[in-house]
């Protein structure tokens, strides 16, 4: 039929029809700030600065997103002595990668412009150019171009899991660059942001990395977890331990 209504809103209360007015009212204007977004991250000289606060954690997606100290910390430790050859690879953890990009539009590193890009499964994150959709279930179903192109590579596997964490190294091994003999000294950074409880496993799959003594903190106090990060190197921004 022709004007058959979507849903029966014919039954509805006078309470109930107005919540559903302002749902759609408000996807409505979510659309079109993620629009607006998209227009704006797609202009290469654009100053603007990016927030968290346009994505809404998904707790059954075990979304988590870092306090903005932390993000900030993480996004200016990636770009620590970056270059225009430098390439940053950003998985599973995008409110680090948007500080990176409010970092690169603040001129933090003059004008070195290293390639930056975010691995993730959530799509809302497409209004960045730099996106590619990664899930850890196909840790190699990825862009062929990716592939041993990272210098420097941040990770925070959603999931507190063996299966979660061990695929998430898989990407991370085809992601990073190979080194030849006399490039060793210059080999790839790998950072690690986990619950503590996986630092026996992180240690395990990752030859080299050791626990740092700089601790995550997220915006929203919710998680029963300590967190910690793990490096395979020294920073100016934590000692190993």
């Amino acid at each position: 039929m022709e004007n058959e209504e979507p849903f029966p809103q014919r039954n509805l209360s006078d309470h109930a029809l107005t919540a559903l007015r302002h749902f759609y009212s408000e996807q409505d204007m979510q659309k079109q700030r993620f629009e607006e977004l998209k227009s704006v991250t797609e202009q290469s000289n654009s100053a603007t600065r990016f927030s968290m606060d346009m994505f809404a954690e998904d707790w059954n997606a075990s979304q988590f997103w870092y306090s903005e100290d932390t993000a900030v910390a993480l996004a200016t430790e990636l770009l620590s002595e970056a270059t225009n050859d430098t390439q940053i690879a950003v998985i599973s953890a995008p409110s680090v990668f948007v500080q990176l990009k409010n970092l690169l539009n603040d001129d933090v590193i003059a004008h070195e412009r290293p390639g930056i890009y975010l691995l993730e499964y959530d799509d809302r994150f497409s209004v960045f150019p730099e996106l590619h959709q990664y899930d850890f279930r196909q840790p190699l179903k990825l862009d062929p171009s990716l592939k041993g192109r990272f210098d420097r590579i941040l990770c925070d596997p959603p999931f507190l899991s063996e299966d979660c964490q061990t695929k998430t190294a898989i990407t991370v091994r085809w992601l990073a660059r190979t080194r030849g003999e006399e490039e060793k000294a210059t080999s790839p950074r790998v950072l690690i942001c986990t619950g503590e409880r996986m630092e026996q496993l992180i240690h395990r799959i990752y030859p080299g990395t050791r626990t740092t003594t700089f601790r995550p903190h997220h915006a929203q106090d919710r998680l029963g977890n300590e967190f910690r990060c793990y490096a395979n190197y020294e920073s100016n921004l934590w000692a190993l331990e």
